[in-house]
């Protein structure tokens, strides 16, 4: 893991942008696409804000978000909306959103098709994660009702999970996936998590599931 602290939380968000911009640019060069994995929340709003204006080929870039709660997209909650309203938008509406929800009554009525609309982006090229202060990442959460399954090496690109601390259904990414990314990025903020993320390097992805990706990842934070 590679931790870099920064000053303040500003200063974070626009490097952090910057970072992600750069490494999107480098692999549209070489590969000519490009696929980026984002949480949903608040808490990375001000990164793409930022880079819903950068320019970039943002038509060859395929958008998904590592997790999604089963609500519908004009649902308060959904991440789908905060992602259209915070990053598809400016240059970057021209990006491909690939979809993590369906009408379907329950998300494991949806996954196949789901699933088939991820694959021709794997694996992926940028990866922006969060990190609660349970040490969830993506909706891999502590005591989640399959995430033994969904840390298994051999576990399908997505699956359904709950949880008591999710709340709704979620349809998440799962550890290999996250995991098999090319550039991984953790965004935290605060001395909670941050303590988390000092916990977590002590546990196993069971009782901390961020520990999956850490390995590789570079965590940028600020109190």
């Amino acid at each position: 893991m590679t931790l870099i602290e920064y000053p303040d939380r500003d200063l974070m968000m626009l490097a952090l942008a910057d970072r992600i911009a750069s490494e999107l640019a480098d692999f549209l060069r070489r590969e000519g696409r490009a696929s980026l994995c984002v949480p949903g929340g608040t808490t990375p709003g001000p990164v793409f804000d930022t880079l819903s204006g950068v320019d970039l080929d943002w038509a060859r870039v395929a958008v998904f978000l590592n997790d999604e709660r089963w609500v519908p997209e004009d649902h308060p909650r959904s991440n789908t909306r905060l992602l259209r309203a915070r990053l598809l938008r400016g240059r970057a509406a021209a990006a491909q959103l690939v979809p993590l929800h369906s009408p379907a009554a329950v998300p494991e009525d949806a996954l196949p098709d789901l699933t088939a609309g991820l694959l021709p982006h794997l694996p992926i090229s940028v990866l922006l994660l969060g990190m609660g202060e349970d040490m969830h990442t993506a909706s891999l959460f502590p005591g989640a009702d399959h995430l033994a399954a969904a840390l298994a090496p051999d576990a399908p690109p997505l699956m359904a999970l709950r949880a008591a601390a999710a709340g709704e259904p979620r349809v998440t990414l799962t550890a290999p996936v996250l995991a098999g990314a090319m550039a991984i990025h953790i965004l935290i903020t605060g001395a909670a998590k941050r303590a988390a993320l000092d916990r977590a390097a002590h546990l196993t992805p069971q009782d901390a599931p961020v520990k999956a990706v850490l390995a590789t990842a570079t965590v940028h934070w600020a109190e």
